[in-house]
């Protein structure tokens, strides 16, 4: 029987420790690849043994692409436009959700933004929503809460990882976000069915804004005021029945201790905004805090309701700050 010295006995166990540990790793890790595949999750079995670090400095080349979304209760057909980093990846994944008073724009609002996160090593996916014309509250946030949970099927097929999806959301769009994250269980907002992913949910792992309407209600009462018809009709439109405007505001969902998910969020807020007013905004971030949410919350400087929509010092400012929030929650 041969004999070994205590320190090659001692070499020997670890080597023998770390094999049987990689080989139950392996195979915890097979099976679940096996019931996600079951599941219909899009689980990529190269994520099994490599996860790449997300680092905002990165440089990436992009490609873009156009695909079918959903087609929406109107007969539109709802497209979303992806920003694939190439690389080797796996990126981590984030769905765009635009704003325009929930009556305007599409996936093509934020495309510098999408585009210069994409290029940090991100996979950006930007969709149409339903529009307040088309139906009003809460058809958006269906589409959007249905986006969250195709994004984490489609993901690993444009090398994207599932585990942690991310948002940002611009004005409205910011709305429909934190609708989502904190009701990503809410039974209207899962109405439509994905049958290729039906386990799949729609919990993010956090939520990055610009100018959100964190208090539609407030927003209408300032549009009031300032007699902004376009904007109060928007609100009118969208907010039907019209005490929808105070079951899905997000400050007094938290003002009625409503049991929320308290999802990581980043609020940029211009001080010049008269759309969104900074102090309403700082009002929801207080109350979000005190809930016991993590929400950080950063005033822009001689910034309107959409200064990101122009090039210059506070917009590249307000990209590295979405960077950097990104990198602590996706870590």
């Amino acid at each position: 029987m041969p004999t070994f010295s205590h320190g090659r006995r001692e070499f020997l166990i670890k080597m023998t420790a770390l094999g049987a540990a990689a080989h139950s790793a392996t195979a915890e890790a097979v099976a679940l690849h096996v019931k996600r595949r079951m599941e219909g999750e899009g689980f990529n079995p190269r994520q099994v043994s490599r996860h790449v670090a997300y680092d905002a400095a990165a440089k990436f080349e992009v490609a873009v692409t156009e695909v079918p979304f959903r087609r929406n209760a109107a007969g539109r057909e709802l497209m979303a436009r992806v920003y694939q980093p190439k690389g080797p990846g796996p990126f981590p994944a984030m769905l765009d959700l635009h704003g325009g008073a929930w009556n305007a724009k599409n996936r093509t609002a934020e495309e510098p933004m999408d585009r210069a996160i994409a290029a940090s090593g991100v996979l950006v996916v930007a969709i149409d929503m339903t529009l307040a014309s088309e139906a009003p509250y809460p058809a958006c946030v269906q589409d959007a809460n249905y986006g969250v949970r195709w994004l984490k099927w489609k993901a690993p097929s444009w090398n994207g990882d599932s585990s942690k999806i991310g948002i940002y959301g611009s004005s409205s769009g910011g709305h429909v976000a934190e609708l989502l994250g904190m009701r990503p269980r809410d039974k209207r907002y899962n109405a439509i069915p994905l049958p290729e992913a039906p386990k799949v949910d729609a919990t993010v792992a956090y939520i990055a804004m610009r100018s959100p309407v964190s208090n539609p209600y407030a927003r209408f009462q300032n549009a009031e005021k300032m007699k902004r018809d376009a904007m109060v009709t928007n609100t009118t439109t969208f907010f039907k029945p019209w005490d929808s405007i105070h079951e899905s505001n997000p400050q007094e969902i938290l003002e009625r201790h409503e049991k929320v998910t308290l999802v990581p969020m980043l609020i940029m807020q211009g001080a010049l905004d008269d759309n969104v007013l900074p102090a309403v905004q700082e009002q929801f971030a207080e109350t979000y805090k005190a809930a016991g949410g993590d929400v950080d919350y950063q005033l822009f400087e001689k910034a309107v309701h959409e200064w990101v929509a122009e090039p210059g010092p506070r917009t590249e400012r307000a990209r590295e700050m979405v960077k950097a929030f990104i990198a602590r929650h996706v870590r």
